[in-house]
């Protein structure tokens, strides 16, 4: 899925370089220890955010079917038990492909209720390539510095500068990380997943996974399902669509939640200004788009930075008060101050962003086969912007190095599973990103699995942002192991999170929790 680069929480960044490997920390409970596991002591490294925060670092193989052979190094975090009754180590993943799970740990431990997060160390890893790991993967740094050629391909000349795009991102991987690309791939990362697991001396693990962070935890539960003890999947990849046709079901489903921008923006035209009537508001963003091609703003935001800045408003609501105050100052005013602060603030690609990608697409176009002939692409996305122009080509410009990516493909996973102890489901029925028939179609092939829903949410990442009955769902599950049962395809139904105010400083404060964890969160996919 695609991944939104964005800059990750200050508290990701704090927690790098603080890492280190040695005896394990003599408080953490015994289980049976297979000989090849490592040894992790923990060292503080708290934050003014999570000053709980502790880290270290483990070495796993590059190879796990060669686990003598050359050795990589996870960074990994924790904020350890607190409670007498102890229920093990809680994995907890952000997404991405590429997204860093360290300061993630932090946000759970601190956002689950007191009781619940004392009884859990709460582990948080950067997978393979990803930030304070190492190796960490930078494919091409730059490679989204603005300005970038429009996104929509209206000529053969825009056409050719983004498939010279695509292509020399994907030979710039192949040719710096030749050894490295053969071992990025979602297996792989499921595989170190045990190795966390026997570093820390746990017979099972409980995970919660994000977006992506849900196709590897089903991964890891297909390939070790009595190693795992409870299973909570928000937000919810559709492994029948893995990569290619999912990317393309998320086009049409972040047309619908920028439709629903739009309006709102109508609705509160009070404020912005913009109209009443959502076609009319839509056709000013278009013509907007249309400005930016030609001259961008500052010469920072074109018509591909525009796209990238508004994109993560279909992951966030809580974005939508902000993006509509740069749309309404570009338009009203002729001041394009507020839309190139956006663009810093949602779009812009930092060091760890182009980290992000560099693994995304490593794994992705690893993961499983996609389409190595350019005309299907065009042939495809060509047909989806008729009908969903917002993302259609960023998208897939996006993904377009699998196209030519360096090396070859594995195969789907079949993430069927009668195995495993209930797990716990979450999906919101709008959700653009990760769209709500993943969370059906997963809730059906892991048996005895309950899906909780958001009605009408279209937010990316649901639960710990401030819908009480969600988190009331997952506090239960992780206290006791219970879930709802209501047979079919629905066991539960939460109303949706109130959209919010146009005015940015009344949205803020109910939505801050979910503003820190869509920060961490941070990407597409």
């Amino acid at each position: 899925m695609r991944k939104r680069a964005a800059v990750l929480c200050g508290a990701a960044v704090m927690v790098a370089g603080m890492l280190t490997t040695a005896p394990a920390d003599a408080s953490a409970p015994r289980t049976a220890r297979t000989a090849s596991a490592a040894k992790l002591t923990w060292k503080k490294c708290g934050t003014a955010d999570f000053p709980k925060l502790q880290c270290t670092s483990l070495k796993v193989p590059l190879d796990h079917a060669h686990p003598g052979g050359r050795k990589i190094t996870l960074a990994l975090s924790r904020v350890p038990h607190t409670a007498k009754t102890y229920q093990g180590p809680l994995l907890v993943n952000p997404g991405g492909p590429g997204g860093s799970g360290l300061a993630l740990a932090g946000f759970v431990a601190s956002s689950l209720p007191k009781a619940v997060a004392a009884q859990y160390d709460v582990i948080g890893f950067d997978p393979r390539g990803v930030g304070s790991s190492k190796p960490a993967l930078d494919c091409k740094p730059g490679h989204f510095k603005p300005v970038r050629p429009d996104s929509v391909p209206s000529t053969p000349a825009l056409e050719k500068a983004n498939v010279s795009r695509a292509t020399s991102f994907a030979k710039a991987c192949g040719t710096k990380y030749a050894s490295l690309l053969p071992y990025l791939d979602t297996i792989s990362a499921a595989r170190d997943l045990d190795s966390i697991r026997q570093s820390l001396d746990a017979k099972k693990i409980n995970y919660l996974g994000y977006s992506y962070g849900t196709y590897l935890g089903a991964v890891y539960a297909k390939l070790y399902p009595d190693r795992v003890r409870r299973l909570v999947l928000d937000s919810i990849v559709d492994p029948t669509g893995v990569w290619y046709d999912d990317n393309i079901a998320q086009d049409y489903a972040f047309n619908d939640r920028h439709l629903a921008f739009l309006a709102w923006v109508a609705k509160h035209n009070k404020t912005y200004k913009l109209g009443t009537d959502p076609a009319k508001v839509g056709a000013k963003w278009y013509a907007m788009r249309a400005a930016l091609a030609k001259k961008p703003a500052q010469k920072k935001v074109g018509a591909s930075e525009l796209e990238d800045t508004f994109i993560p408003g279909g992951y966030y609501n809580g974005y939508w008060p902000h993006l509509a105050e740069a749309f309404a100052a570009y338009v009203n005013d002729k001041n394009s101050d507020p839309l190139v602060k956006a663009y810093a603030n949602f779009g812009a690609v930092d060091a760890a962003g182009d980290n992000g990608y560099s693994v995304y697409t490593s794994v992705q176009c690893r993961d499983v086969s996609w389409p190595r002939d350019w005309n299907q692409w065009r042939k495809d996305n060509w047909a989806v912007y008729e009908k969903a122009p917002f993302m259609a080509w960023n998208n897939a410009w996006y993904n377009a190095p699998c196209a030519f990516w360096p090396t070859s493909s594995a195969r789907p996973v079949d993430l069927s599973n009668n195995a495993l102890p209930p797990a716990l489901l979450f999906q919101a029925t709008n959700d653009a990103a990760t769209p709500y028939e993943g969370g059906v179609t997963v809730h059906h092939l892991l048996r005895g699995s309950s899906l909780v829903v958001e009605q009408g949410g279209g937010n990316h990442g649901i639960t710990l942002s401030g819908n009480a009955c969600l988190d009331k769902h997952l506090a239960t599950y992780l206290t006791n192991g219970k879930v709802p049962h209501g047979g079919g395809d629905i066991d539960a139904v939460c109303k949706k999170v109130p959209d919010p105010a146009p005015s940015s400083t009344k949205a803020l404060p109910s939505a801050a929790r979910g503003s820190a964890l869509h920060g961490l969160l941070g990407f597409r996919g």
